[in-house]
């Protein structure tokens, strides 16, 4: 009895909230029904890749012409819809995406979540530690075996030629590093992610123009 008085006050107060008129209340609702529609699409998105994040938006021109500033990439799981495969390997067997041999990765540098992933070429898979040579002409021991990337538009390997300041030098790319494969790109839309923040706003900002100019009509036919 006590939870069947329980589930008629929260359909009560469901009910209440969803017809309410009040300005607050409506506003409120319409907050809701955007989180919702944006976790519904989130949700999607991560069931087809199987991956997080499903998009990414390239923020500079290290992969310029394949990729540009502003372009949404969307995300898979590197094992999904084939398994990985490096510009080594695509050169011999013939497989190529965004403009050149092997897959295109989204990786975080040094396995650290402090900084933005990276999204760059897989070139080679070293299989154990050793000794590659940078592009500055000097050699490097390499702490493990890993996946060594570039940026199309870059002239050297990020490994060991990129460093970031509080990660340190960029180490081959340990496979639980990789956060999934490039998939494909579409250009500018990108630009909303770099300008979530201000797109937010607008869009609530819209949303209480809406709700006013709805209970000013409402007062005025009363």
């Amino acid at each position: 009895m006590a939870a069947t008085n329980w589930l008629q006050r929260a359909a009560n107060a469901v009910r209440a909230f969803r017809d309410s008129d009040h300005p607050g209340i409506s506003l409120a609702r319409d907050i809701l029904w955007v989180v919702a529609v944006v976790g519904g699409i989130a949700l999607i998105l991560y069931l087809f890749a199987g991956t997080w994040p499903a998009v990414v938006t390239i923020e500079s021109e290290s992969m310029v012409p394949h990729m540009n500033v502003g372009d949404l990439v969307f995300v898979v799981d590197e094992n999904r819809f084939g398994g990985l495969v490096t510009w080594a390997e695509g050169q011999m067997i013939g497989y190529s995406s965004f403009g050149d041999y092997g897959d295109v990765i989204v990786y975080r540098p040094n396995g650290a979540d402090s900084v933005h992933p990276i999204i760059h070429r897989a070139m080679i898979y070293l299989d154990t530690e050793g000794v590659i040579e940078s592009g500055l002409g000097a050699y490097y021991d390499e702490p493990h075996g890993g996946y060594i990337t570039k940026g199309d538009n870059n002239p050297y390997t990020d490994q060991p030629n990129l460093m970031i300041s509080g990660i340190g030098v960029i180490e081959p790319v340990k496979e639980e590093w990789v956060v999934g494969k490039a998939l494909a790109a579409v250009p500018l839309i990108g630009y909303l992610p770099l300008h979530l923040p201000e797109f937010a706003a607008v869009v609530i900002l819209i949303i209480i123009i809406h709700d006013l100019i709805l209970a000013r009509r409402e007062e005025k036919e009363v």
